[in-house]
């Protein structure tokens, strides 16, 4: 089959090509026809605009110049830029590259006749071109009368080579293509046959035929994805039949009554839902997304004593044992006053003490256990357990998850929590198979956390203020994004900040730093000293943005937050703010564009969870929004979760259909092998 073959199978492919087409994952004929051109790169030779034309409005827009001049120059803080002149019959144009992109910019030489990529803004003397993309033109590829394509390209790769092998596998496609979607499916969905699309995708003969190839592969993409990820998931689903609770009865009520504050609408509502879940005989699958501080041990609280109050038991995993301890302290106070009977299960344990532990477990004795990992030992036994709730679930995978949920006779409820809070569209993708609970909002005791923003000279100022935050009885985290200091990044370590403020302005406090090179025992040992309050300050790396509960810390400094994600800093800066004094986050940046305050400002400005990883999720796509890489969610070649909303919403419906058909089912299997390969079998197991 010649899609299987190797691409030096085609004319004018050698080994030394064949080695660059790899840097790009492209190893098979197929893999070629695979690799579609970038997103809004085609060029149209009959329409490209004149410099003068061009609207100055900040969008992206593409036009043919030529090279006049190159020029280096060095903005804030030493930060080196190149600026390249181009210019046609009509006006000039000033392209800026900034950091690495200055190297790639000194390749452009004066007469060079080249394509331009990017955002237009109005400049001194001429248009500004920031975030550029420049593609030199080969002799004669201005002649072109037709649409062409403009793939993402390294090395010696060009893109008169690109076209020219792309055309040869198109012409092999030609003579035999398999479909990549059940012929029923295409029918349905009056989609385009897979060469027609194919076609198109890469050498569209008009602008709409180019629309119709490209919502052909976003569908195939997008459904073969839903296939894939119902399937595996329902291999690893609990077959077995649930357990059927009462309506809320007088334990839970009593939960509800001693609570020290009222219930949020949101809080109502996702109890409602989990409630009447476990109402049904069907195993509840839920996830309770709830944004940093809005109350979501509270309603595992409330779904816990309802399961003991039906005779059960229930169990809460958390991933580390501090937080485990925290979630006890938590519990005890919402669940004993109903006379609920709770329990800690953590590692290290005096053995006399776990065994009376585990046979009060298994004799009915405990009504609720808390713990880590050790929970799932083979020892841990229960009486009746009816549900079980995993805190910061990307950290378990499936396998742990099921050893929990087999240690009840019959299929438990399972509640998953996770404080990242994700857009609803790229839930349904990730948590296919799980219903939803969205909470947002903080408890109403609570303050919003103060953002502020400042550059590199103001930093001094900023560890002054922190020090007098420290002499007044607060504690401190400081967030770096590197260990250590590193020759690729320009980015402050934790090591050398840590160096530098314990022995200059922090001196006279307690200091303490935390990374993830550090042995398990170190790092609790660590936070715990923090959160006893005999650590002031903690200079950390992200491995404390899902973590535990410290009232006292009400001042965040991150350190190049422009490096961080907006979700990624919206999760940090719910580290603070978890008493009920007044908090601060600090976002210090060494860039000082516009485009990375613009983005720092977006965060400064909203406390929504939700909206900001919206924002991250359009700014940095998928494969970046923090939290996402543990599901080992596959990355898409030319679908947006974003855009694609509606897609996703028909196609996960038609796969649902598709895959309860006995007949379609392994022609569907094979397919979704086909596109994905292995990579479902990562999803959720990290």
């Amino acid at each position: 089959m010649w899609w299987q073959e190797p691409v030096t199978f085609l004319k004018g492919i050698g080994p030394k090509k064949a080695l660059e087409l790899a840097t790009v994952d492209i190893a098979t004929v197929g893999d070629l026809l695979e690799y579609y051109p970038r997103q809004e790169a085609y060029i149209d030779y009959g329409n490209l605009k004149k410099i003068n034309d061009l609207k100055i409005d900040g969008s992206r827009q593409v036009f043919r110049a030529t090279v006049y001049s190159v020029r280096n120059g060095f903005g804030a803080h030493g930060k080196r830029y190149t600026v390249v002149v181009v210019r046609d019959e009509t006006a000039y144009a000033s392209l800026y590259f900034f950091m690495h992109q200055s190297y790639s910019a000194q390749k452009l030489k004066p007469g060079t006749e080249v394509l331009v990529m990017g955002r237009v803004r109005p400049g001194k003397n001429t248009r500004s071109v920031s975030e550029v993309s420049v593609q030199i033109l080969e002799p004669g590829e201005e002649q072109s009368p037709e649409i062409v394509p403009v793939y993402s390209l390294s090395g010696g790769l060009t893109q008169a080579n690109m076209r020219r092998w792309v055309r040869q596998a198109l012409a092999l496609a030609e003579q035999e293509l398999p479909e990549s979607l059940p012929a029923a499916i295409v029918a349905k969905c009056h989609l385009p046959s897979r060469l027609w699309a194919l076609k198109n995708i890469h050498f569209p003969t008009s602008w709409q035929a180019l629309q119709a190839a490209k919502r052909r592969f976003v569908f195939e993409e997008l459904f073969l994805l839903q296939c894939g990820l119902l399937s595996y998931r329902q291999q690893n689903h609990d077959q077995r039949l649930g357990i059927k609770h009462a309506v809320n009865g007088v334990k839970v009520e009593q939960v509800l009554a001693q609570l020290p504050f009222t219930l949020t609408e949101q809080q109502r509502k996702a109890w409602r839902e989990i409630s009447a879940d476990m109402e049904k005989e069907l195993p509840m699958h839920r996830i309770l997304q709830g944004d940093v501080g809005s109350g979501k041990t509270v309603i595992a609280a409330l779904a816990l004593a309802k399961a003991v109050e039906n005779g059960y038991q229930g169990c809460m995993m958390a991933p580390t044992e501090i937080l485990a301890r925290q979630h006890f302290a938590t519990l005890q106070e919402f669940l004993q006053p109903a006379g609920i009977r709770i329990a800690l299960l953590v590692g290290g344990m005096r053995a006399k003490a776990r065994r009376e532990l585990l046979l009060n477990l298994e004799l009915g004795l405990i009504d609720v256990l808390v713990g880590t990992h050790a929970v799932l030992e083979e020892d841990v036994r229960f009486a009746k357990l009816s549900l079980t709730v995993t805190d910061e679930q990307h950290r378990f995978g499936v396998e742990q998850r099921a050893r929990l949920s087999n240690k009840g006779d019959k299929a438990p409820d399972v509640l998953v929590m996770t404080a990242t809070p994700i857009p609803r569209t790229l839930a349904l993708t990730v948590y296919g198979d799980l219903d939803i609970s969205v909470m947002k909002g903080r408890p109403p005791n609570r303050k919003p956390v103060q953002t502020l923003c400042y550059n590199e000279a103001k930093r001094l100022e900023v560890y002054e203020g922190l020090l007098r935050q420290v002499q007044a009885g607060r504690q401190a985290y400081i967030v770096c994004p590197l260990i250590e200091n590193s020759e690729a990044l320009e980015a402050r370590s934790a090591e050398n900040v840590y160096e530098e403020l314990s022995k200059g302005v922090l001196r006279s406090v307690s200091c303490a730093l935390l990374h993830g090179r550090l042995k398990p025992l170190e790092k609790e040992a660590i936070m715990a000293d923090f959160v006893a309050g005999k650590t002031q300050v903690l200079v950390s790396t992200t491995v404390i943005e899902v973590g535990v509960n410290v009232p006292n810390a009400t001042l965040m400094v991150i350190e190049n937050a422009e490096r961080f994600g907006l979700a990624q800093l919206h999760q940090l800066r719910g580290r603070v703010g978890r008493g009920s004094a007044q908090s601060y986050c600090v976002l210090l940046t060494g860039v000082d564009t516009p485009e990375a305050l613009a983005r720092l400002q977006v965060v400064r400005d909203s406390e929504d969870g939700f909206y900001l990883a919206e924002e991250d999720l359009k700014q940095r796509g998928v494969g970046q929004l923090f939290g996402l890489r543990q599901h080992g969610l596959p990355d898409l070649r030319i679908a947006d979760i974003i855009r694609d909303t509606e897609t996703i919403a028909q196609v996960r419906q038609l796969a649902q259909e598709e895959l309860a058909k006995p007949h379609a089912l392994e022609e569907i299997k094979g397919l979704v092998d086909l596109q994905f390969g292995q990579r479902f079998a990562m999803i959720f197991n990290t």
